[in-house]
């Protein structure tokens, strides 16, 4: 088992599965595009990239198809409701955040086309790794994760072996630091677990996960965790034990307040990275005098945020 870990001082946040989404819509379902700021068709240009499909968005009612390979224009306008900043920026993203929803408020993106990737030649965008492409590279033989530290974004890839989950050999694909990540905004167009990453030089890239939460969560939120000095000593007692009773590889745990004016304690250890759901999260609540809450004692959207 070979896992990908920080370096020494770094603190490893949450490890997801990751790829480029795919398209809902009827005229776009199963498609992907990788687009400049014209819309033309850019895959070919992609350094290092294996020959991938070419699609062609089907036609809706009276509308006729257009082909939408190199080339191809669309014309652009993308409807935004809110951003999540990964800055401290205003908190805001699809009603629903979460949950699928059959209404579109990016109809450009999401209904006439579906561009998983928008950059302009030479930016950001265009170096990440076509390991990610579902097109390409098949989840049946290889995995893609997404890795969060304080310090950087991390993708890792590792072959899928059928029927063993806890097998991990990972292969580092590509980084980017979290300076170059300008915010992040959550799609929930159909299934909900898309999310749009933007860069400092205005390219982006929508990315699908399964837990895309627990993902864009540590993408967004400052690492601006409590250390456990700081603590009184019944809540980092508290801390410690939990972090003790979990996998003997744990990390040390933690700790932040969440809305409530509770605590969030979260533990990672690498033994327990699963290739469908990568980190389990291991998490509990406790409150300002260091008592464990059951869960009848908090309300789970007190700290998810």
């Amino acid at each position: 088992m070979n896992v990908w870990q920080p370096d020494s001082g770094e603190t490893l946040l949450t490890r997801a599965p990751v790829a480029f989404a795919t398209g809902e819509a009827m005229r776009v379902s199963g498609m992907r595009w990788f687009r400049d700021t014209q819309r033309n068709d850019i895959q070919d240009e992609l350094v290092g990239w294996p020959t991938g499909p070419e699609y062609t968005a089907r036609s809706t009612g009276s509308t006729v198809a257009r082909n939408t390979v190199k080339g191809a224009a669309i014309a652009a306008g993308v409807a935004v409701l809110g951003f999540l900043s990964s800055h401290g920026g205003n908190v805001g993203g699809t009603p629903g955040t979460g949950h699928g929803t059959n209404t579109s408020h990016d109809h450009a993106d999401e209904v006439d086309d579906f561009p998983v990737m928008w950059a302009a030649p030479g930016t950001i965008a265009r170096t990440l790794p076509w390991q990610l492409d579902p097109g390409r590279s098949s989840e049946k033989r290889y995995r893609t994760h997404a890795v969060v530290t304080d310090r950087r974004l991390v993708i890792v890839g590792f072959p899928n072996v059928k029927g063993n989950d806890r097998l991990i050999d990972d292969e580092f694909l590509w980084e980017i630091p979290r300076s170059a990540i300008t915010k992040v905004e959550l799609r929930n167009f159909k299934i909900g677990h898309d999310a749009k990453v933007f860069f400092t030089d205005g390219s982006w890239c929508r990315l699908g996960s399964v837990s895309r939460e627990r993902l864009t969560r540590y993408l967004i939120e400052p690492p601006d965790f409590i250390p456990l000095a700081s603590l009184t000593s019944a809540q980092r007692n508290t801390a410690e034990s939990f972090a003790l009773a979990q996998a003997p590889d744990s990390q040390p745990p933690l700790v932040k307040r969440n809305p409530c004016g509770c605590f969030r304690i979260e533990v990672l250890a690498p033994s327990t990275i699963n290739a469908l759901f990568g980190h389990s999260g291991l998490d509990t609540v406790m409150d300002e005098q260091g008592n464990e809450l059951e869960l009848t004692e908090y309300h789970p959207q007190d700290f998810l945020t």
